[in-house]
Formats: C-alpha cells, sequence, structure tokens
C-alpha cells in the first residue's frame, strides 16, 4: 500500500506547501510528466529517443536537468502570480496545458520503457528488504522529503512565514514580512520537489509516459485537504498529506480490487474532495 502512494504521496507534499500559502496548483501533474520525460528523453540513446537532437546524454546530468526544469517551471508559477498578482488558480490552469502541450510537441507522446534507459534512471525503483517488508530507495527518498520540509517549517523562519503569509498576507507584509518573496520561494521549491517527483515516477513505474496518471492533480488535492491542510491557508501539517494520500490510494485499490469501473473510482475520488472541503470548513466555521 505504502509503495503505491509514493507519487501521489511526493506530489502532494508540493502541493500541501502552496496550499499552505492558501493557493493550489492545478500545473502540478503535467509538470512532472514534462519533468520525466525530459530526463528519460535525454538519458535513452538519440535512435531511441528519435525526439530530441541532444539525446544519448550522462543519465546524471539528464536527472539534474529535468529536475533543473521541473524547478524553472515551478519558479515561473510563482513569477506569474507574484509580478502580476494573479489568481494561483487561473495561472497554474494556463501552465498545466502549457506543460503538457511542450510535453506533447518536444516529446511526441512516445512512451519511454526502462529496457531503452540507463539503469541509473530506474534507480528509485531498487530498494532494501526489512524483515517481510520491501522499501524502494524512492519511498525512503519521500519520507526524507516529508521529514525536511516539516522540520523546515516548524523551525525556521521561512516556515513561520509560510504560515504568516497563508494565514493572513495583509497582516504579514505589515509586521515586516516579504510575502512576495515567500510566495515565490514557495513555487520554487514545490518546483524542485515536483523534479524530484518524475525521478522517483520514473523508478516507480519503470518507464516514462506522458499517460501516468490523468487524476494526479485532484488525487493531490483530495490527499492534502484529507491530510488536514486547509484550502483557505495557514493551517495544517505537511506530513498530514502523506496520510491523505495513502487513504486516496486505499480507497482506489479498494475499489480496484472490488472489481469496480475505472468510472466510478474517478467519481469516488471527487466524492472525496467534497467531502473533505466541506468538513474543512465546517472546521474553520466551529473555531470562529
Amino acid at each position: 500500500m505504502v509503495q503505491q502512494t509514493v507519487i501521489v504521496g511526493t506530489l502532494a507534499l508540493a502541493q500541501a506547501l502552496i496550499i499552505l500559502t492558501a493557493g493550489i496548483d492545478l500545473s502540478i501533474g503535467s509538470l512532472m510528466i514534462f519533468g520525466q520525460m525530459l530526463m528519460a528523453n535525454l538519458a535513452v540513446s538519440a535512435m531511441a529517443s528519435n525526439v530530441l537532437p541532444i539525446a544519448g546524454q550522462n543519465p546524471y546530468l539528464a536527472i539534474f536537468l529535468g529536475i533543473l526544469a521541473a524547478t524553472a517551471f515551478g519558479a515561473l508559477n510563482g513569477f506569474l502570480i507574484v509580478r502580476f498578482g494573479l489568481p494561483p488558480f487561473i495561472v497554474t490552469l494556463g501552465t498545466w496545458s502549457v506543460f503538457m502541450g511542450l510535453t506533447l510537441i518536444l516529446f511526441k507522446a512516445r512512451t519511454i520503457q526502462g529496457k531503452e534507459m540507463p539503469e541509473t534512471m530506474l534507480f528509485l525503483g531498487e530498494g532494501i528488504s526489512i524483515g517481510p517488508f520491501f522499501l524502494t530507495f524512492g519511498l525512503l527518498l519521500m519520507f526524507s522529503l516529508y521529514a525536511i520540509l516539516a522540520w523546515a517549517l516548524r523551525n525556521t523562519a521561512w516556515g513561520k512565514h509560510v504560515y504568516a503569509v497563508g494565514d493572513d498576507p495583509v497582516a504579514a507584509k505589515l509586521t515586516g514580512i516579504n510575502t512576495n518573496g515567500v510566495l515565490f520561494s514557495v513555487y520554487l521549491v514545490a518546483g524542485l520537489i515536483m523534479g524530484i517527483a518524475a525521478f522517483v515516477t520514473i523508478g516507480r513505474v519503470g518507464s516514462a509516459s506522458p499517460n501516468v496518471d490523468p487524476m494526479l492533480n485532484l488525487q493531490t488535492i483530495t490527499a492534502v485537504v484529507i491530510g488536514g491542510v486547509s484550502l483557505f491557508g495557514g493551517r495544517g501539517a505537511v506530513v498530514g498529506a502523506l496520510l491523505g494520500a495513502t487513504i486516496v490510494v486505499a480507497v482506489e485499490m479498494g475499489l480496484s480490487l472490488a472489481g469496480v469501473d475505472q468510472a466510478y473510482r474517478t467519481a469516488a475520488i471527487g466524492v472525496l474532495v467534497i467531502i473533505a472541503v466541506g468538513i474543512d470548513q465546517w472546521i474553520g466555521k466551529v473555531k470562529i
């Protein structure tokens, strides 16, 4: 169950960080897919890629460039939001389409199979056995990211500023916090996490495909809200997103094992979103 959570769980961490600032990122799935497709196409031979004239690069360089591209695109989201004062919903809805379009244009929607890639690209799919359990390196990396970000939010000035901006940006600005700088840094860090998630996904799936999971955006938002992070910002812990991701995956797996059609499973996730947001609003009213 936990192994199945690694992709949604890693992306939910980035989504949770953004939602803490009362924002949202609808481009999270397409950005991750672009990152993994870039990594894979750079790492395979030019003949296997057939789309990039610079294919056949060192796999470590390919991984670095993929993560760097995802980080840059995350920063682009932050720049558009901060510089032009645009709503995060609109900006990321637009960039979702842009990133997916770039993926289809540059990489011709072609799946890169694991056998075409160097073993280094699949490293995070390997792991270690602890008793009867097998833990992949991708899963251990996800846990490490959660631990680092949870510590940073709890113990650093930056973390306290993230909560302050999400709770009340006007009050935060009056206290001397550089709200625009905080917002930009959040989207940049989220982009970095999405780039790492791209590498994790290649290891988990064993290939790089533009059709990994069309429901990733909805799944991450659902996981974050179920995990106790308020959609209105300034409240919640990112670790809760991991629990929420586990619940989302458990529901999907349970319905799948029960033989429920994919269409009904998709509808079930939508129902989870509505219930989670309703509970979040109810908690907000009770506290007021």
